[in-house]
């Protein structure tokens, strides 16, 4: 499996305040006790209060990223979706405001990594989830898989997948975390509790999560060093626009 390609845009410098693509306001940069509040990320809508890293503020409209956030690169080559890039967009385009992450079922109405040809959609931090975590409910490593790996019970009439955590099903178009010699599967919010958020991006040459029954660990799949390439806001802007274009056209062709 080939490891993610990272693309950046717009990097915060060493100032304390800068401009970000997302917003029409500089930026200023604070430590989270800084702020004397509790406020919520921007881009992925969880609480800034859970990172030990700087927070970029615009007080005046109430917007908040976290720094992972705030350097989130503009352009995505993800393994999860090989055959076309993910931009990072800002809103979700589709007309009811929000779009379903394919990582993990949950719905989004902030930062997405996005393929608007395919209608493939990733929160941030899912985009950046590592490819093996351990938890403390189980004994081994556990490897994350883009589908659920369903193995067949004797005696059982079900393919379904349960969580070990929650109990809930797993969904089998979902990603997992997984342990398969012990048949043990989570889901990857259960799975990464315990993972400090913006530690997710893992520079080692082994990084690429699996797809089916087979792991990283058990030569499912490969990987290389990240990449990182500058691509200015005109690139990005004639990228996406190809994106919606080629949307446009196949919308026509199916109902033409």
């Amino acid at each position: 499996m080939l490891q993610p390609t990272y693309i950046t845009g717009e990097i915060a410098s060493e100032s304390m305040d800068y401009k970000h693509f997302s917003h029409p306001h500089n930026l200023i940069i604070h430590r989270v006790y800084e702020l004397g509040q509790q406020v919520n990320c921007s881009g992925c809508d969880s609480s800034c209060d859970n990172t030990t890293t700087a927070v970029h503020a615009c007080h005046q409209c109430n917007f908040f990223l976290h720094d992972h956030c705030a350097n989130a690169g503009r352009y995505v080559k993800h393994p999860s979706h090989q055959p076309h890039p993910l931009i990072l967009l800002p809103h979700p385009t589709y007309a009811g405001g929000s779009f379903i992450c394919n990582a993990c079922g949950h719905p989004g109405k902030s930062f997405s990594y996005c393929c608007t040809l395919c209608e493939f959609d990733l929160h941030v931090g899912c985009a950046f989830l590592p490819v093996t975590v351990t938890h403390q409910a189980h004994q081994h490593e556990l490897s994350l898989f883009y589908g659920v790996p369903v193995v067949p019970r004797r005696g059982s009439n079900t393919d379904l997948e349960y969580c070990n955590i929650c109990r809930k099903v797993l969904e089998g178009r979902h990603w997992a975390y997984s342990c398969q010699k012990c048949e043990f599967n989570l889901h990857t919010a259960c799975a990464t509790t315990e993972v400090v958020p913006g530690l997710y991006h893992d520079d080692s040459p082994a990084c690429g999560a699996a797809e089916g029954k087979s792991s990283v660990a058990d030569g499912g799949g490969g990987g290389g060093n990240v990449v990182e390439v500058e691509l200015t806001e005109e690139d990005l802007i004639q990228l996406y626009r190809l994106q919606m274009l080629a949307q446009s056209m196949a919308s026509l062709s199916t109902t033409g």
